[in-house]
């Protein structure tokens, strides 16, 4: 196994525990928290543990960030890719949707979730992970709202939160990308989601001056509560 590859697994580990459904009951998401981890075996990682996953296994949601890449969905179109050299790397993987970006001051939440024991459909589900953001932004007084057309959640006509899923068995993995304070800029060489010239923003052009790990805790909540 690659060195990068068992230093995530070691982040994401946390005490063996037997996963009873009195358990799952109790605790239904288990929170992990891997920090600034690369995204390709991030990706391999929620991958295996969907496809290993059993009807005891616990949900988990994970929250880290990326080093700068761009991400590309099963249907992406190569017209929407970047128009420039910047170096930062394109990754096809199996989740829904176009390309986006993915840096530092970006909140990624990982959602491995077993869509079958909780009763959801992707459709459900996806307006539950907008919910959760829009609940989020109320907080500090910002309307927002998600589209039919172009899932996402978005102040105005700017876009500030993407999403993208993958079901394998009953169980999805990918999730949602919420712009903190990530720099912007990489955004303006693709058409972002598949939308030449979408407008993006993030908390920080908003105005919010809570600190990424403030907003990432009320992130978590806010994800934890919409799913109860």
């Amino acid at each position: 196994m690659p060195a990068h590859r068992v230093d995530l697994v070691s982040r994401l580990a946390t005490t063996p525990f037997s996963a009873t459904p009195a358990l799952i009951a109790a605790d239904p998401l288990v929170v992990r928290h891997p920090g600034l981890v690369p995204y390709v075996p991030t990706w391999e990682q929620m991958r295996d543990f969907t496809l290993a996953r059993t009807d005891q296994t616990p949900d988990e949601l994970w929250l880290l960030e990326h080093p700068p890449v761009y991400t590309v969905g099963i249907a992406g179109k190569t017209e929407h890719w970047p128009r420039v050299d910047n170096g930062i790397p394109v990754v096809r993987v199996d989740r829904g949707g176009q390309i986006t970006y993915h840096g530092p001051g970006q909140w990624v939440a990982y959602l491995l979730l077993d869509m079958r024991r909780r009763g959801l459909t992707i459709r459900p589900l996806v307006r539950h992970m907008e919910q959760a953001v829009i609940n989020l932004l109320a907080d500090y007084g910002v309307a927002a709202q998600g589209r039919s057309d172009a899932p996402g959640v978005y102040v105005s006509a700017a876009k500030i939160a993407a999403l993208g899923l993958r079901v394998k068995n009953g169980c999805c993995y990918h999730g949602l990308a919420l712009n903190v304070d990530v720099d912007l800029e990489p955004f303006h060489a693709i058409n972002p989601c598949g939308y030449a010239g979408l407008e993006i923003t993030s908390t920080q052009r908003l105005g919010i001056t809570e600190t990424k790990e403030q907003i990432g805790d009320r992130l978590i909540r806010h994800i934890k509560s919409i799913l109860q």
